[in-house]
């Protein structure tokens, strides 16, 4: 596990909400735990999900919050 103070130079917003298990890199990869789950787009304006898989699971209720979550906060649309 990262050190804080690796963790906070490599991460680019920190939410309040899920500030222990959702964050956006500085490149605008969107990890939910530690499983990349979207990523935002160069301009800044569409957040696209990304095909995961962990333990034969596609998909969680948990994912899809953060995902809605991380759109709502940065104003962006999900593609």
């Amino acid at each position: 596990m990262a050190s804080e103070y690796e963790y906070k130079q490599y991460c680019q917003y920190e939410f309040e909400k899920y500030k222990h298990n959702l964050r956006v890199e500085n490149n605008g990869k969107v990890y939910s735990y530690n499983t990349l789950v979207a990523r935002i787009n160069k301009g800044g304006t569409h957040l696209t999900k990304i095909d995961w898989n962990v333990d034969g699971k596609t998909s969680s209720p948990t994912t899809t919050r953060h995902i809605n979550y991380v759109a709502q906060q940065l104003g962006l649309e999900i593609v």
